[in-house]
């Protein structure tokens, strides 16, 4: 295997370490700030290995990368959250309906049906998304 093979499978290696310890801290069972300040502390624990790999190349991306999950963690709180979730809730709803629109025009029964039925559900399941991200304010 190359040098360059190498260096490439280190990086996911660690890219994926990175990530399945961040997985696994976003969904234990604690508060979300309790979850970002463990994550940030992983990222530091990681950072610091990294700065002992002599591949100058690897070092430079996973410090890049963790800096940038870092920069990320510091952006997420729950209102962008909630906010985002609005956005996609109602970019769900228009497409549902233009669905049934479309199979309105078609003069389709059965496929008028299958959409209503389709937006009523994709409509139930938007509010109750919404509701449990409003609830954890």
């Amino acid at each position: 295997m190359s040098k360059n093979g190498n260096k490439k499978g280190l990086a996911k290696f660690l890219g994926g370490a990175i990530i399945g310890g961040g997985l696994a801290l976003l969904f234990a069972p604690k508060k979300g700030s309790e979850v970002r300040s463990d994550l940030k502390k992983k990222l530091d624990e990681m950072l610091e290995k990294a700065k002992e790999v002599d591949k100058d190349e690897v070092k430079e991306t996973i410090e890049a990368k963790i800096n940038q999950i870092k920069d990320e963690l510091d952006d997420l709180d729950k209102e962008k959250v909630l906010k985002i979730a609005k956005k996609k809730v109602s970019q769900i709803q228009d497409a549902a309906n233009e669905l049934v629109d479309y199979a309105v025009a078609k003069g389709t029964p059965v496929l008028e049906k299958t959409a209503s039925a389709i937006r009523e559900k994709a409509i139930v399941v938007t509010k109750d998304v919404l509701a449990k991200l409003e609830s954890k304010k």
